[in-house]
Parts: C-alpha cells; structure tokens; sequence
C-alpha cells in the first residue's frame, strides 16, 4: 500500500487516497485529505459532517446512509456537495478518515 503525508505523519491510504489506518485519524489529518478534495478551510458545517460520520462508524463500522447523514446533521444534499465537492462518499468520507464506502467510485 502506498503512504502519504499527512498531519505531518505517514499514513497508509489506498489508491483512491482513503487512509487504511482509520485509528491513526486527527484533525490535522483530516485538513490535510481536505486540502485534496478541495474542501478547505474547513467551515463549521464541514466538521459537523464529519464529525458525524466519524461517531456514526465508530459505532457501527460502515458509513452512514445518506438520507440518514442528511436527516440527522440538517444539512442538505446540495450544501454537502458544496462543502465537500467530491460528495458525501468520495469527499466527506474520506476526509473523515473512513475506508472507502462500499458503491464509492
């Protein structure tokens, strides 16, 4: 697997650029995938998506549908896309420091 820098470590990722290695996730981490996805400075709604989907895979170890990611941040579909333009899987999931979601292309 390769290896990136980011959040001044190296971090094992695939080759799509998700990291393999969810544990080793911090905020400096995930500035640094944003700045790849072109979703930064990170606004506040951005943290609360990503937030979310951390706690959400922390707990039941896939990422949320998104319905469910919209229903319970309120944030809409449209806005995601604009924080995150890669989507919801490619741009915020990644961010967030999960695996790739199955389906993502």
């Amino acid at each position: 697997m390769p290896k990136a820098k980011l959040g001044g470590a190296e971090i094992e990722v695939d080759e799509d650029g998700f990291i393999q290695e969810p544990d080793k996730w911090n905020q400096a981490i995930a500035e640094d995938i944003a700045r790849t996805e072109e979703a930064f400075p990170m606004k506040e709604d951005a943290w609360k998506l990503v937030n979310y989907l951390r706690k959400y895979y922390l707990d039941f170890g896939i990422a949320p549908p998104i319905r469910m990611l919209t229903k319970q941040t309120g944030i809409d579909l449209k806005t995601i896309y604009r924080l995150f333009p890669g989507g919801p899987a490619k741009g915020a999931c990644k961010v967030a420091g999960l695996p790739k979601p199955t389906g993502c292309v």
